[in-house]
């Protein structure tokens, strides 16, 4: 069930109906309506996945409760490895069984043996790869002790299946959405009100932004071989704001979905293509999963502290590890280690926390110096995300290659459809939310009513409700 489709825009008011004005008596009803509620929401794709996120729900209560009845550090690490290997194992199994069966054929041919091994046919469960890391971190804190463990599976099971953020984040962490379930939720006009802001702002980055850019994209991609230097670079962009307008703006209409019912799930993106170096950039893209990686992986490796080689190891092991995350396939990993390599220089200059502030310009120079440095940023990460958006890693290169041979027609500007038109639109969207880059959303404040409308009239006329795509990030 696709938030940008007819059959969502039905789903949501029934159950907000249904939310506040029938189940709204007892925080036990209330939780098990959201619980059942969440349950037809991903079932709505195949019902066989409903077995796999009940059957990790229950491993990490039961575990989790285990964990808090033993002081034997021996028993506490085979529980926390149970939860461990269930998790990781269904994960590795649904996600990447094929490509490790597909790399093994392939790195036997490469030595020129044939091998006759048929890959699986496995589909894919959707978000498994978001619920799997927010029930492993409500078992690590627990087995930490920076978290008491509940008694209340219908409690635990709401959480980890809430459907507004259930298939593709935020990832959330049980300490800060877990105790939300514990206490009941009364209706908040102002909080609504803002949840609606976000949905509105969301959905128009998605059917607007993102599907209008992503024609183009798949257009360019398909036919890197023939198109040239501006075109290839105008693909590399385009899916930039792609990827940018489908996962921030599923976020953004997750976070304001949740608030309608009386929640607050954190915030995900701030605004990441302002951002003067890739350290800072990681601090605004994909907030929930950079931070787990950092408290779950990073830290626990030694972090920033030791000797350069290891900082060095550390950075590299959680930019890899994100990569593989992403996707099956070598174009992640890849897309992972140049991350990786534009984050080392700032470790070893110590620029690695440098840029932490929203940006304030006070001066023409300043500004001139501040637009150089997102610039620089947002090419290095266009580069990278070439990787992320080809098949393959040949073809990453090659489109990379490409460009190279700088060859700067016009043609594409002047005779595909609404190629000129995208630019403009892309312009107005940059300078909106560069005008409002302090604010969690640009639709609140000033104007407020209007700015409402006028996105709905945009939302209308240029998204598309008749064919929904489906986002990007629902395939990890």
């Amino acid at each position: 069930m696709l938030f940008n489709s007819f059959l969502f825009l039905t789903f949501l008011p029934i159950v907000f109906i249904l939310y506040w004005f029938v189940f709204n008596r007892k925080l036990k009803t209330q939780n098990l309506f959201l619980l059942i509620v969440s349950y037809v929401f991903y079932g709505w794709w195949d019902y066989r996945f409903l077995t796999l996120i009940l059957l990790s729900t229950v491993v990490d209560f039961y575990v989790a409760k285990a964990l808090s009845k033993t002081e034997k550090q021996k028993k506490k690490k085979y529980l926390l490895y149970l939860s461990l290997g269930v998790n990781l194992g269904l994960l590795g199994f649904f996600k990447y069984c094929n490509f490790f069966i597909e790399s093994w054929v392939n790195s036997w041919q490469s030595l020129g043996i044939e091998m006759q091994v048929s890959t699986l046919n496995i589909i894919l469960p959707v978000g498994i790869s978001f619920y799997t890391f927010q029930t492993l971190s409500y078992t690590i804190d627990v087995y930490r002790k920076q978290l008491k463990p509940t008694n209340n599976f219908i409690e635990f099971a709401s959480f980890v299946t809430f459907f507004p953020q259930l298939v593709a984040g935020p990832i959330e962490r049980a300490a800060h959405l877990l105790p939300q379930f514990q206490k009941k939720r009364s209706f908040d006009l102002e909080r609504a009100k803002s949840g609606l802001h976000l949905i509105i702002w969301g959905l128009l980055k998605k059917v607007v932004i993102a599907d209008s850019c992503a024609i183009y994209v798949n257009d360019i991609f398909s036919n890197y071989e023939t198109a040239n230097s501006l075109t290839l670079i105008l693909g590399g962009i385009y899916f930039a704001f792609q990827i940018y307008g489908d996962f921030s703006g599923y976020s953004d209409m997750a976070i304001g979905i949740a608030r309608l019912f009386g929640f607050d799930l954190m915030r995900n993106f701030n605004y990441p293509y302002f951002s003067r170096d890739i350290a800072e950039f990681w601090r605004r893209w994909h907030i929930s999963l950079s931070t787990w990686f950092r408290d779950y992986l990073y830290i626990p490796l030694g972090g920033s502290k030791g000797s350069r080689v290891k900082q060095i190891r550390n950075v590299f092991a959680i930019f890899l590890v994100s990569g593989f995350w992403h996707g099956a396939n070598w174009t992640f990993v890849i897309w992972g280690f140049l991350n990786a390599l534009y984050f080392i220089p700032l470790l070893l200059t110590n620029n690695n926390r440098k840029h932490k502030d929203t940006i304030a310009i006070s001066s023409l120079k300043e500004s001139i110096n501040t637009l150089i440095k997102i610039g620089i940023t947002f090419s290095l990460t266009c580069i990278a995300w070439v990787f992320f958006r080809a098949d393959t890693v040949g073809i990453a290169f090659n489109y990379l290659y490409n460009i190279t041979a700088f060859s700067f027609k016009i043609e594409y500007l002047s005779f595909e459809r609404y190629s000129v038109e995208l630019l403009l639109m892309l312009f107005l969207f940059i300078a909106v939310e560069w005008f409002n880059r302090s604010k969690e959303e640009p639709i609140s404040g000033k104007f407020e009513m209007l700015k409402i409308i006028g996105c709905i009239v945009v939302i209308f006329v240029l998204g598309s409700f008749s064919n929904p795509q489906d986002f990007i990030y629902f395939q990890f």
